[in-house]
């Protein structure tokens, strides 16, 4: 059986605005060139695969129903511009806070590559052939792990990333094969 090809895309920082935590759906701000973007990947035949860390859940700022919430708003969305998301995975643990269950180191939480293995598993996907366009470095070490070719953003946190000394720093592990500056570009780059 013929294995599909996927763009994996990181959400906050790369589809919609980066505004910190989303707990309310006024926040979520589609960045404009997405709808262009996600259109392209659906017409390529590779399918479109969110997978985002979502950290609120174990830090009790908002529950996983809450994600499902804005996961079918934003599906609705770009549903009106004609684009769609094949499908979506997100962690909601933290290694650090929160409580249990949520409170613990996982293999889904970016930078492990958790979420795009299970994405190739259950969606049938050529990691090989596949790429992820993210606006972190933890992004681009979870494709590398997953042996997804990795494309780093300008839009989100990626602009202060390539600037900044912060604590999020280039590793070998994590340098992309391409820096874009938006989903866009890297979306027409592929």
């Amino acid at each position: 059986m013929k294995q599909n090809t996927a763009v994996f895309l990181d959400r906050d920082g790369v589809i919609n605005e980066e505004v910190g935590y989303i707990d309310s759906l006024d926040k979520l701000k589609i960045i404009s060139c997405a709808y262009e973007a996600i259109k392209l990947i659906n017409q390529s035949g590779m399918q479109v695969v969110i997978v985002s860390n979502q950290a609120g859940v174990a830090k009790g700022i908002f529950t996983e129903d809450f994600v499902q919430t804005t996961h079918d708003y934003l599906q609705r969305i770009l549903s009106r511009q004609g684009a769609y998301i094949n499908s979506i995975y997100y962690c909601p643990h933290h290694p650090t806070e929160g409580e249990k269950p949520y409170q613990q180191v996982c293999e889904c939480r970016k930078p492990a590559p958790g979420m795009l293995l299970r994405a190739a598993q259950d969606l049938n996907i050529d990691l090989k052939r596949s790429y992820m366009i993210g606006d972190r470095f933890r992004d681009i070490e979870a494709a590398k792990k997953a042996g997804v070719q990795g494309i780093l953003v300008k839009t989100g946190y990626g602009q202060g990333l390539l600037m900044d000394d912060g604590p999020d720093k280039e590793t070998p592990d994590s340098q992309p094969d391409y820096i874009a500056a938006d989903i866009l570009e890297a979306v027409k780059w592929i």
